[in-house]
C-alpha cells in the first residue's frame, strides 16, 4: 500500500491526540521503550486509553525557528501518513536531532517506519 493510499485509507481512523503537558512527557521517558536512528529518538509508552497520542520535541540544538518549524510539519505529515503503522493505544514522542534539520519527507517516512518496527 503507497504512503497516498494508506493516509486516505486512515483518515476515517479518529484523530490523533497530542500529549501536550510536561508531566505527560516525563511519564513516557520514565516508563517508555526507546529507539533511536540518525534523525529521531522514538519513546513508545502503552497509556491505557482508546487512542494513540503523539508528542513532538524540536530542541533549539536542531537549528533556528524557521528549521524547527519546518522539521515539525515534515513529522507531523510523517506521523499522519504512517498512523496506521504506529502502535495502538500508546504515548508516542519523537524527539529530532540535529541531522533533522536537513531530512526531507520520505526520509522522515522511512526514518519513522524503520523505528516503529524496531519498538514493536
Amino acid at each position: 500500500m503507497s504512503a497516498q493510499e494508506r493516509a486516505s485509507h486512515c483518515s476515517a481512523a479518529p484523530a490523533m491526540e497530542r500529549i501536550r503537558h510536561s508531566w505527560e512527557f516525563q511519564r513516557v521517558y520514565r516508563q517508555g521503550k526507546a529507539c533511536s536512528d540518525a534523525y529521531f529518538v522514538l519513546y513508545c509508552c502503552p497509556n491505557g486509553g482508546v487512542h494513540t497520542r503523539f508528542g513532538l520535541s524540536v530542541s533549539r540544538k536542531v537549528g533556528s525557528a524557521v528549521v524547527r518549524n519546518r522539521v515539525k510539519r515534515v513529522v507531523r505529515e510523517a506521523v499522519r501518513t504512517l498512523a496506521c503503522d504506529l502502535p495502538k493505544r500508546c504515548d508516542l514522542i519523537i524527539v529530532a536531532r540535529r541531522p533533522a534539520a536537513t531530512i526531507g519527507y520520505h526520509e522522515a517516512v522511512a526514518s519513522l517506519q524503520r523505528l516503529t518496527a524496531k519498538i514493536r
